[in-house]
């Protein structure tokens, strides 16, 4: 029921719609807070340990890692500055490492919580903290709440939208947000392009009837290339505060590529959406 929560805090981008959203959302819920900030140290400046030597090779990467480690705490700050103010049950951590490291401990972390928030990319504002929505959809084996960063104050969730395709990584996402649906006022069932099938939205609508979730269903049909398009126009009409999807994706050589409809909501969205993979 979303008891325990992590939210990461950008130290290279504006903390305020996450630490809003993860404030409000610890208080309503009566949750234990967690918060990660980090600093990322330059690959060049770590590749010098490699390529150079002696004690200017070490005074820089010092340097590095100081500066580093000050972003994080300033991002850090200004979340317990809001933590105490609200008087919730919180706890704190900042780290200094390369991007690559840097995702491997924080996807290690999220699989400990129910829930974990973040900042939705923004690919005008290069910076390693845009690469760690995707780190942890893929690998922290939960949900992840994604806030929009032109988001303001706390998560609206009266009015939730399911994204419903039939797959599992939909009815994963369904899954997951449970408590969110539990509590709405409205539950919308958005079906986009939708085929006669087992696991169809009328089905999903029941399903969750049974739960207690009264639900209704949008049907729409539009181009495969505008489905995201769809979905937030939907959204905006109905005033849907919270989206639910599933995070799609697909490896090349190793790597997790986000697929087509999921990309697209990374680049475009205008709500808070919970993902799933």
């Amino acid at each position: 029921m979303f008891r325990n929560i992590l939210v990461h805090i950008p130290s290279e981008r504006p903390v305020r719609p996450v630490i809003d959203v993860a404030v409000a959302l610890t208080i309503a819920r009566r949750s234990h807070l967690d918060a990660i900030s980090i600093g990322y140290e330059s690959m060049t400046a770590a590749g010098m340990i490699v390529d150079g030597g002696g004690a200017a090779v070490a005074a820089v990467m010092g340097a590095e890692q100081e500066r580093a480690q000050e972003r994080a705490d300033a991002a850090i700050a200004v979340f317990e500055t809001e933590a105490r103010l609200a008087k919730i049950a919180y706890g704190t951590r900042t780290l200094v490492a390369i991007p690559a490291e840097a995702g491997q401990t924080i996807n290690a972390l999220a699989r400990l919580y129910d829930m974990t928030i973040v900042l939705q990319p923004e690919s005008s504002r290069p910076s390693y903290d845009n690469e760690i929505p995707q780190q942890i959809l893929f690998n922290s084996g939960g949900p992840m709440l994604m806030v929009p960063y032109i988001h303001k104050g706390p998560l609206d969730a009266h009015h939730v939208g399911i994204a419903w395709d039939g797959s599992r990584l939909a009815a994963r996402a369904v899954r997951d947000a449970m408590p969110f649906l539990m509590g709405a006022k409205v539950v919308t069932v958005i079906a986009i392009n939708e085929q006669a099938g087992e696991a169809s939205s009328d089905q999903i609508v029941a399903h969750l009837g049974r739960r207690g979730v009264a639900a209704r269903t949008q049907q729409l049909i539009t181009d495969h290339s505008d489905v995201q398009g769809a979905i937030l126009s939907i959204a905006a009409e109905n005033n849907i505060g919270l989206l639910v999807m599933g995070g799609y994706g697909h490896s090349r050589l190793q790597e997790r590529i986000l697929g087509g409809v999921t990309r697209s909501m990374f680049d475009c969205m205008t709500v808070p959406v919970l993902m799933s993979h």
